[in-house]
């Protein structure tokens, strides 16, 4: 205000005008916990469409709920991997056969967890990753 108005203000005024400030902005955020929004301003178009989502989704959940049923669960043990490059190279190399989803490789343990479709066998697996080198044991 000094430029425009010739007025000054003690420093003490300005914390005190911020802390009501803070107050005011934490208060009203306090007050939105007890609004209650309805529909009242909804329309019956607007219910149909959501509805309409609604189902969609659900739909969309059962669809995604059949698929992981219907997923395998195989876990090789693997011996020759010692260091995180060879697991990387198995991890690729099952992640690439067509039908698996995920492979969790973890040359520590010796081992690969492999999520697939029921279509994919162990004994191909086990014979891809055969091919780059490693023995699969189990």
């Amino acid at each position: 205000f000094i430029p425009f108005l010739g007025w000054e203000m003690n420093p003490m005024f300005g914390a005190a005008a911020m802390s009501l400030s803070s107050f005011c902005v934490v208060m009203n955020a306090l007050r939105l916990n007890f609004v209650k929004l309805d529909k009242k301003g909804a329309t019956s178009e607007d219910e149909a469409s959501a509805e309409t989502y609604y189902e969609v989704n659900i739909e969309e959940i059962k669809i995604t709920e059949r698929k992981i049923k219907n997923m395998n669960k195989i876990t090789l043990k693997i011996e020759g991997m010692m260091c995180p490059h060879c697991e990387a190279r198995v991890k690729q190399t099952l992640e690439g056969f067509d039908g698996v989803t995920s492979a969790d490789v973890s040359h520590k343990e010796g081992t690969a967890k492999i999520t697939c479709a029921d279509t994919v066998t162990k004994d191909a697996l086990a014979a891809a990753v055969e091919a780059q080198g490693y023995k699969v044991i189990g």
